[in-house]
């Protein structure tokens, strides 16, 4: 290995994710938010794009290239259902999937400058007995992730807006909010965010005023419901059901 080896290989690391970042700029963006009923994920995709399933009380939203998506869809769920396998489905946890399975996996694809790299950015979710006890985890392409600790992730592919996002989401909503509303205030952030405006409540309440078709696209939201163990957690929400 020459002396510039190291250099050349932090050099191509830098251009990958500079790459990457580009690739996404069109991508919109995708919400969990932390609520009395359980955790809603919320996106604007093509009907089956942006919110998934992944486990008994684990879900996920996301941002990218669809293949990508479904690969790291589907390697956390050969991970938890290796666990629960191994040990009891009520042992699967967010935080092992990440730190043993999703976290390494994608670190090890990114740092491999050869190959194709995924064009993902992600939010996990895992409902708990209480909102004080779900966990939301901001999970990046490059395998480093954080977990959310006041009930509300912003996914967008540029940071400051995302942080930007997060912070009036928290600000708007209040802790008696239903699950309409809060789909109007992600509504309202995810045009703020596409438009390049600043953000502002709905002008109205009234559904009349909520589009649940977006230039071809439609509103995906999914609720981790909060109950009985042993139950179905995911439920696909209907427009009806946010208006």
């Amino acid at each position: 290995m020459t002396t510039d080896e190291p250099y050349r290989w932090l050099d191509a690391i830098a251009n990958r994710r500079e790459y990457i970042r580009d690739q996404l700029k069109g991508a919109t963006p995708v919400f969990a938010f932390s609520r009395p009923e359980g955790i809603l994920l919320w996106g604007v995709g093509t009907g089956q794009s942006k919110v998934f399933e992944v486990y008994d009380r684990q879900a996920l939203a996301a941002l990218g290239h669809p293949v990508d998506i479904e690969k790291i869809r589907q390697t956390v769920i050969e991970a938890a259902h290796r666990e629960g396998f191994a040990r009891d489905p009520e042992d699967v946890t967010l935080r092992r999937l990440l730190n043993f399975s999703l976290g390494p996996a994608l670190k090890a694809g990114f740092e491999q400058i050869f190959t194709a790299p995924l064009m993902v950015e992600t939010v996990f979710a895992e409902v708990g007995a209480a909102p004080a006890s779900d966990v939301l985890a901001r999970v990046n392409f490059d395998g480093t992730y954080r977990f959310e600790s006041d009930g509300v992730s912003v996914v967008h592919t540029a940071p400051a807006d995302e942080a930007a996002a997060a912070q009036w989401l928290r600000g708007q909503i209040r802790p008696e909010a239903t699950l309409p509303e809060v789909s109007r205030l992600a509504l309202a952030a995810w045009r703020a965010l596409t438009s390049g405006k600043p953000f502002a409540p709905p002008e109205s309440s009234a559904a009349a005023d909520v589009p649940f078709a977006l230039e071809g696209r439609v509103i995906e939201a999914a609720l981790l419901e909060r109950g009985p163990a042993n139950r179905a957690r995911y439920r696909a929400l209907s427009p009806a059901e946010l208006a």
